[in-house]
């Protein structure tokens, strides 16, 4: 099966479990033809097919409730009960359970594909060293939140750019396109996160992502108390693991479970209400793409927080500490590297065969 083919039959099964948008597809199906980091952003129900086949070694190291669509612009922050800033994970759509160096390998792949177009600045070595010595680390220490400000300042500066400006997320929210129709199920969602649920409410559809894009995304925006609120409600689906095989049909969708069980200071606006998440959305309750990042930044330490940020999440699943730790010990030096090189190599052929076969 070929990458069209493979897009093709994902689309078919993934249109069963919610109705998806033809004009976003498109655009979606475009945007893969642009460059190598998009496009692996894009496809992950491919990854699952190639991983075993490409690393079969490391599918079947030890299991842990993983993210599985990692990858370095899967980052973002939020502001938990205390109203603290947090870093770390920002999407689990995908959330099932894999071995744990499928997350590991993902996200130094991206790291490798993001440095091909410039969108970082660190060698493949160095990115891939930094990641699993964050997560390491991670493992052996239990785990710990990334609260910015009084500490982990550098990150705290990292992800203070000048995209991330109440000015400009407010601009891009106005720029939204508005919906004079919404359906009831999808007002009803909203309800729970909303401060008064007689505010008034005006609803927009709202184009975000990549892995997503083409699926049904609303946000409901009003004012409260003199300011501005926005929310976001997403529908959820299986993760493709399913599709892929690697997860019987039946499998639970199990963002809320990962939220919960990760070593995290959760946002308390963000709610599974039936198969839909709805989250808070802000300035500072968003995902941080590479290019909102300063020019001057430290990714070293950005990749190590990334891997860090990693264990936090793998040591949501009980006895994963000590089983990953004992795994990691049998590994060669450069496996990580290795294993990204060799996943990057998988995505670049058939990114080219996607060009070739839709002709772009």
């Amino acid at each position: 099966m070929n990458i069209v083919q493979a897009t093709r039959d994902y689309e078919h099964w993934l249109n069963k479990h919610t109705p998806l948008i033809p004009a976003e597809r498109r655009s979606k199906h475009i945007a893969m033809a642009g460059s190598l980091f998009p496009f692996l952003r894009a496809t992950f129900y491919r990854w699952m097919q190639l991983w075993p086949e490409v690393c079969p070694g490391l599918s079947r190291a030890p299991r842990v409730l993983a993210v599985g669509d990692l990858h370095v612009e899967n980052f973002g922050t939020w502001r938990d009960i205390e109203g603290r800033l947090v870093w770390g994970v920002n999407d689990f759509d995908e959330a099932i359970p894999l071995a744990y160096t499928i997350d590991l390998v993902r996200l130094a792949t991206s790291a490798l594909l993001a440095a091909e177009v410039e969108a970082l600045c660190i060698d493949a070595r160095c990115s891939a060293e930094a990641i699993l010595e964050g997560y390491t680390d991670g493992l052996r220490a239990g785990g710990k939140p990334f609260l910015l400000g009084e500490k982990n300042k550098r990150l705290w500066e990292m992800a203070q750019g000048e995209l991330r400006s109440p000015a400009i997320f407010w601009k891009k929210m106005d720029s939204l396109k508005k919906l004079t129709k919404v359906p009831a199920e999808v007002r009803r969602v909203f309800l729970p996160l909303l401060q008064d649920p007689k505010m008034q409410i005006t609803f927009a559809h709202r184009i975000a992502g990549l892995g997503s894009l083409g699926r049904q995304r609303y946000v409901a925006l009003g004012v409260w108390r003199g300011g501005r609120i926005a929310r976001e409600a997403k529908p959820l689906v299986p993760s493709a693991a399913v599709w892929a095989g690697h997860a019987n049909d039946g499998a639970a969708i199990l963002y809320q479970r990962i939220l919960d069980k990760s070593v995290r200071c959760v946002d308390p606006f963000v709610h599974m209400e039936g198969n839909w998440i709805v989250r808070r959305l802000s300035p500072d309750c968003s995902r941080i793409e590479l290019s909102a990042l300063p020019i001057k930044r430290d990714e070293m330490r950005l990749l190590y927080s990334m891997g860090w940020e990693t264990a936090n999440v793998h040591l949501g699943t009980s006895g994963a500490r000590d089983r990953v730790l004992a795994d990691l010990k049998k590994r060669d030096a450069g496996w990580l590297l290795k294993a990204a090189r060799q996943m990057a190599k998988a995505v670049a052929s058939d990114w080219k065969d996607w060009r070739r076969l839709k002709g772009r």
